[in-house]
């Protein structure tokens, strides 16, 4: 079956979708995304992602394509024609196409907003084989602009991050500046010392996961220590375990880390708990 996507308020088969090649989010990196779990056929925290997104237009000052009532609609739509148990959807607004490349922001009266959506399959998402493995990581060096609280479509140097890590041997890479790491190059950074979970905590310096906030809150709940301050790569050496957040891989076991086994080598009990905390209050809110 062909996958059908969204595209300016139609559901088309995806090698029908065509968007203009002055849009600023191909010429610009000029937009922001978002993307949902899909488990059991339902959305993970929508109301947490349609949160974000809505920050991250209002901090580009850039127009909703839609009320997020209708945004649900659309997503509910392609999980049911797509089929979709485990998987992902992906949402992408830009700041539209006006009729010419220019630097300077369209008029938004005359350029509306693009807003495309797509959906990945993904059997097995929540029972993933990495998830059991854990992963090895290694640090680069941050060179992001600094905003990275705003969830935009740059995604060119967290790209260049990961395949610096394949190319190492890693599964990916956390980011360095100024001795401290920041984050993963599509997650949050997590290490645990002593049974106390240690995180960077929010600015402008790293993305407001949405998974993040999750976890953190349910390890509240289940008693865990929670410090939320920057940590370095020694540090992170020393740790009895790690792991890292995201919406697409939820909480997942970091098992090395610059070449430093951490632990026994094999998934730590606070991530594995974590997971299972997650994976399970998830599905009930899911909607």
């Amino acid at each position: 079956m062909s996958r059908i996507v969204f595209v300016n308020g139609e559901y088309l088969p995806e090698a029908e979708a065509k968007i203009s090649i002055f849009d600023r989010g191909f010429l610009m990196a000029d937009g922001v995304y978002e993307v949902t779990s899909v488990l059991d056929g339902k959305l993970i925290d929508f109301a947490g992602h349609t949160k974000r997104l809505q920050r991250s237009l209002d901090e580009l000052e850039m127009r909703a394509y839609c009320d997020m009532d209708e945004l649900l609609a659309i997503h509910r739509e392609l999980v049911d024609l797509n089929e979709i148990n485990e998987g992902l959807v992906y949402l992408q607004v830009t700041r539209g196409a006006p009729n010419d490349r220019d630097f300077v922001f369209p008029d938004p009266e005359t350029t509306p907003p693009t807003m495309v959506l797509f959906t990945q399959n993904i059997p097995n998402l929540a029972d993933s084989a990495a998830s059991k493995k854990g992963n090895k990581i290694i640090s680069i060096e941050d060179l992001r602009w600094h905003r990275r609280d705003i969830k935009t479509v740059q995604l060119l140097y967290p790209s260049m991050g990961k395949m610096i890590a394949k190319k190492a041997g890693a599964d990916d890479a956390w980011l360095v500046e100024d001795g401290m790491v920041t984050e993963g190059t599509s997650n949050n950074a997590y290490i645990v010392k002593g049974n106390k979970i240690i995180t960077r905590q929010l600015s402008n310096d790293i993305l407001h996961g949405i998974t993040r906030a999750a976890v953190l809150r349910f390890a509240r709940e289940a008693q865990m220590v929670v410090e939320e301050r920057s940590f370095s790569m020694d540090e992170a050496k020393e740790a009895d375990e790690a792991f890292t957040t995201s919406a697409s891989a939820f909480v997942m076991p970091v098992i090395e880390v610059d070449g430093v086994m951490l632990g026994d080598g094999t998934p730590g009990p606070i991530a594995k708990r974590l997971r299972e905390i997650y994976l399970e209050e998830s599905r009930k809110t899911a909607i």
